[in-house]
């Protein structure tokens, strides 16, 4: 089921994204997100207008996605960024494909033109995630990011929606 996230989703949200940044290469963050960033997080996008969807199972919640504005300033009110994670073992099922359909549908619903995906050069399951939605390069920025001693690239890929 994908429905909206509360606060209360939150530790498990932190947990989720936290092992993206401790585990992986996806993102550049060496910074583990805190309880009330997470929470903040929550709060301010909806507060101002954006989603935040969780997936969850009979279970847990087993991934999460969101959207914010790509840049500040009002030149940019039309183009997104998303941040969509899965737990593992939800890979496979269909899910990151529902969130990443609700927060579409919920920024096309609010006039978005573009949604911005940026992918680490090393989440090469993250690029073709992104590609199989119909995202496209749109452009690289090279060795941009630096995490566990290595340059990494930038990738944005691009939708219009």
């Amino acid at each position: 089921m994908i429905r909206p996230a509360t606060l209360a989703d939150a530790p498990r949200i932190r947990t989720i994204w936290n092992v993206m940044i401790t585990d992986t290469l996806a993102n550049f963050s060496e910074v583990e997100k805190t309880p009330a960033e997470v929470e903040a997080a929550i709060r301010e996008r909806h507060g101002q207008g954006f989603a935040f969807f969780v997936a969850e199972d009979a279970e847990d919640i087993m991934g999460f996605a969101t959207y914010a504005q790509f840049r500040g300033g009002p030149g940019y009110r039309f183009t997104m960024e998303n941040t969509v994670s899965l737990v593992p073992r939800a890979k496979g099922r269909g899910l990151g494909r529902a969130l990443m359909g609700a927060v579409e549908d919920h920024a096309k619903a609010r006039g978005v033109n573009s949604m911005i995906a940026g992918v680490s050069s090393a989440n090469t399951e993250g690029i073709g995630f992104h590609a199989a939605l119909g995202y496209e390069m749109a452009a690289t920025i090279p060795r941009c990011g630096f995490k566990w001693g290595q340059w990494l690239d930038l990738l944005l890929m691009q939708k219009f929606l």
